[in-house]
């Protein structure tokens, strides 16, 4: 009440008659942004109708509507003064003569059936046709004003139609606009429930769209009716029962909303928008075509309009507060539930001295100024908080569906900038739609709904955030289901743990606690310095894009690290924590962990706060007596600029990337990684890059399982290349001289074939010679095959390139039953349930084969497994046992294993 007191104050809540977005159902008229919410695909009659020209036999304007039910509410016909008319001469649909048919001269082929049997008899300019009289198609309703004839409407198109259009005063704004401005009679054929009045009898108390197929065919009957068709477009809904609505010519309240339409834009170009498209586009248009709000309701729930009127003289008045009604009433309404009906009964003499009794107007208002007079509301705002209020207010954030750009969203704005001056929101994030698992939009209809119960109830809450955090961008639609929100436990939720249970269990039986000292950052192992520099670079990302509301920056950048902390750093440092001994090295390796461990429970926490809550309790809180109970209660991190090593993170890149190649070639030659093999041969883009691939050798030797690494160097033929001409592109273009280009192409030297397949796989053109002649071909006219040398498989990303020798030895074989017996090994110690510190005695039976590449590498074996002995033998009873097959790589060959526990 006391923001529509302000409003009235400064002339901008007024009663008036307007055609407005009307729902029969709902019997209320509805606001523009309400509308804006409710559209929805139909097929609608699209007809062409004859209006008898007045004293012409046979002559008519043909009229183009969408809306048949209108027509019975018809009062003139709209022209366009300057556009250019015909009457044409044509047949009657049944041969039984001719008629004559005016209409737009643009439009002839696109209205007219069969236009080319029609002559033009006539020509002139819409202005002459101002004021010609046609007889009503219907007579309904009597009245003492002029109507049916031509008028002149700015409105008029030449799109489509026929460039002459029926206007019902009644139903339409521009229809309206000319009963006012040319004084025509309204005709409401239609009553408040959406069905057409009594008076209408051939159609009575049809609802309103019902009546579209009857009087169509009415007017066929009647020979008025020239063509029909069906039309799919938008056409607007009540948002709260999916029923049409009408456009109805009602007395209601507004709010002179565009009378503050420039500063709402000049405010909305202050607001962060995500999507920032939104800024100028959904909500910028929508202020650019901003309406007056009609904010009253015909309704009796809702909040009542605090207008009270002179019964007599009509005078009125805005109430703005409980204390003010009960001065006008002179008794203490404290206690008065201000609701219908209660406030109804609420009448007090005109303070003015005049007049008679000030009753209340009986409607409510728009449910939407509600939800946005919250702004005040929740602080209860002016009578009490006016410092929080002033502190919250605008407020930084608030996000919602995209589709409350047309509501809450302007709701709020609106408000603000009425009421304030200034916007309501600093940053707004817009969602997009939920779909299901397939990208399709959720209906009962369909049966796609995906309850979200069974999401939460089978993955909890955290995943279900996680998951719209990181699927897209938060204005994008995104697809949603049991199964997708599943891989966010499959492939984050569980690597992440799994690294905390590593941690914990070797942490556990070396009595590590972060109270140990741990080397300073610059003495640790280089793959320390690595992930610390990560770790920070991630604190800085993860808080830049919080503070710039940007969700899916500020969480898949943490899934990125977990997966590069769980399959690079402590896969390659396992060693470091299974030895014996706590050396520095293993101090490092521990509070590297632990640190990263924890900086990502304090970065989840706004994101997954229950995972974050159970990580930082169970590792923080329990190893750190300093520590506070909760991480919601703990400090956010600050990123160390100084361990954000640029240049190792860039070197380490480079190496994860090369060794991403190097294994894509392996897969593209169905060679696992356990299968070590002779060589890998990289090719990189400049000498600094070769220099790090020699640095960081040995590291990429483990990766890929290679005896050597070596670097690609002019002359080395690890891919060759074959190119030939594309006849499509180059026979016009060479004629006579094609042969000659093929042979050249088809016939080059290794050498030669390698410089010019690169050029062209780079997008760039070459030049080659044949005798005297050169001739210039593009990348698109010669086809480059790129094929591995014999002995080598080859894969090729981003410019860079992995060739792999693929010749097996007997050696290299051999060395890859060993880590096959290691595997079988560490998945029994798993099957018989031994700790991970548990010593063990391996017995195996196996080929001779089998056995002399275990017993070459025993010291391997028994390492890599924590094995006390390994003896070839049958395993007894004492041993856990399995026999295992191998592929066809290794023939098929069968090995048995068994493991039993030392005793300490």
């Amino acid at each position: 009440w006391w923001i529509l007191k302000q409003l009235w104050d400064q002339d901008l809540l007024y009663r008036g008659y307007k055609v407005v977005a009307y729902s029969p159902t709902s019997g209320t008229p509805l606001s523009s942004h309400e509308v804006a919410q409710g559209y929805r695909e139909v097929t609608d009659p699209s007809i062409y109708v004859r209006f008898p020209v007045k004293g012409e036999p046979n002559v008519y304007f043909l009229a183009w509507t969408t809306t048949p039910w209108t027509l019975p509410g018809n009062a003139a016909l709209a022209v366009g003064e300057n556009v250019d008319y015909v009457q044409v001469e044509g047949p009657l649909p049944r041969g039984e003569g001719t008629e004559q048919l005016i209409l737009a001269e643009s439009l002839m082929g696109q209205a007219l059936v069969n236009s080319e049997e029609y002559k033009v008899v006539k020509r002139f300019k819409g202005k002459d046709l101002l004021g010609k009289r046609y007889n009503p198609l219907y007579t309904f309703l009597p009245t003492e004003k002029d109507f049916a004839y031509v008028v002149s409407g700015d409105f008029v198109s030449t799109t489509d139609g026929t460039g002459i259009v029926h206007i019902a005063p009644a139903f339409g704004q521009d229809d309206s606009d000319m009963g006012r401005i040319h004084n025509l009679p309204i005709f409401i054929t239609v009553t408040d429930d959406g069905r057409m009045i009594d008076a209408v009898d051939k159609f009575k108390g049809m609802w309103f769209k019902d009546a579209d197929p009857e009087i169509i065919m009415d007017l066929k009957d009647r020979g008025l009716m020239y063509r029909s068709q069906r039309y799919t477009h938008t056409y607007p809904h009540n948002w709260r029962d999916d029923t049409p609505l009408m456009y109805l010519a009602r007395e209601t309240w507004f709010i002179r909303a565009t009378d503050h339409k420039e500063r709402m834009i000049q405010l909305n170009n202050t607001i962060k928008w995500v999507p920032d498209h939104i800024r100028e586009g959904r909500f910028g248009n929508w202020l650019v075509d901003l309406k007056e709000w009609a904010l009253g309701r015909e309704r009796f729930w809702g909040t009542p309009l605090p207008v009270w009127m002179d019964d007599q003289t009509g005078d009125m008045l805005c109430v703005g507060s409980v204390e003010e009604l009960s001065e006008l009433t002179g008794r203490d309404l404290t206690g008065l539930d201000l609701h219908r009906p209660y406030v109804d009964d609420i009448t007090f003499p005109n303070p003015n001295g005049t007049g008679g009794t000030m009753r209340r107007v009986p409607e409510v208002i728009d449910v939407w100024f509600d939800s946005g007079a919250m702004q005040v509301a929740q602080w209860g705002y002016p009578w009490k908080n006016q410092e929080m209020f002033a502190e919250q207010h605008p407020a930084d954030y608030i996000c919602e569906a995209v589709d409350q750009t047309r509501g809450w969203f302007y709701s709020l704005h609106a408000i603000s900038s009425m009421l304030f001056n200034t916007v309501a929101f600093k940053n707004v994030i817009c969602l997009g739609h939920i779909l299901d698992g397939e990208g399709q939009k959720m209906s009962k209809s369909k049966g796609n709904i995906v309850d979200p119960w069974s999401v939460l109830d089978q993955h909890g809450a955290d995943a279900f955030r996680w998951y719209l955090y990181t699927s897209g961008p938060p204005g994008d639609s995104r697809r949603f289901s049991v199964d997708l929100v599943g891989q966010v436990v499959s492939k984050f939720y569980n690597t992440l743990w799994n690294t905390y249970r590593f941690f914990v269990e070797y942490a556990n039986i070396d009595g590590w606690t972060p109270a140990k000292a741990a080397p300073a950052v610059e003495d640790r192992d280089l793959l320390d310095r690595w992930i610390l520099a990560e770790l920070h670079n991630l604190v800085k990302r993860v808080t830049d894009a919080y503070e710039d509301y940007d969700v899916t920056n500020a969480t898949r950048p943490v899934e990125e690290f977990v997966e590069s902390l769980s399959n690079w750093y402590v896969r390659r440092s396992r060693r470091r924590f299974w030895k014996s001994e706590s050396d520095k090295d293993k101090l490092s390796a521990y509070a590297t962990l632990y640190e990263c461990l924890k900086t990502v429970s304090l970065l989840l926490a706004p994101a997954m706060p229950f995972v974050a809550e159970a990580l930082y309790r169970n590792l923080v809180v329990e190893m750190d007596p300093e520590a506070v109970d909760s991480v919601h209660l703990a400090s956010w991190p600050k990123a160390n600029t100084a361990l954000i090593d640029k240049a190792l993170l860039d070197e380490v890149g480079l190496i994860r990337h090369l060794v991403s190649v190097g294994l894509a070639a392996r897969n593209s030659a169905r060679l696992g990684v356990r299968q070590p093999l002779a060589s890998a041969t990289f090719g990189v883009t400049n000498a600094s890059e070769r220099t790090i691939v020699r640095n960081y050798e040995d590291i990429i030797k483990d990766e890929l399982n290679v005896k050597e690494v070596n670097l690609l160097s002019e002359g080395d033929h690890v891919t060759s290349y074959t190119l030939a001409p594309v006849f499509s592109k180059l026979g016009r273009k060479l004629k006579g001289d094609m042969q000659k280009v093929k042979n050249a192409l088809e016939n080059a030297s290794p050498d030669e074939a390698e410089v010019w397949g690169k050029t062209l796989l780079s997008d760039q053109g070459i030049t080659i010679t044949v005798g005297d002649q050169s001739f210039e071909l593009a990348p698109d006219e010669v086809e480059v095959r790129q094929e591995a040398a014999e002995g080598f498989v080859f894969f090729e990303d981003r410019g860079y390139v992995a060739a792999l020798d693929v010749e097996l030895t007997d050696e290299l074989i051999n060395e890859r039953i060993s880590r096959e017996v290691v595997r079988r090994i560490q998945d029994l110690r798993k099957d018989a349930d031994f700790d991970i510190d548990d010593h063990i005695s391996v017995k195996f039976e196996a080929t001779d084969r089998f056995a002399k590449a275990i017993q070459q590498h025993k010291d391997y074996i028994t390492r890599e497994t924590l094995a006390d002995d390994l003896q070839e033998g049958t395993p007894n009873d004492g041993y856990h046992s399995q026999t295992f097959a191998f592929d066809r790589e290794l023939d098929g060959e069968k090995i048995t294993i068994g493991v039993r526990q030392i005793n300490a």
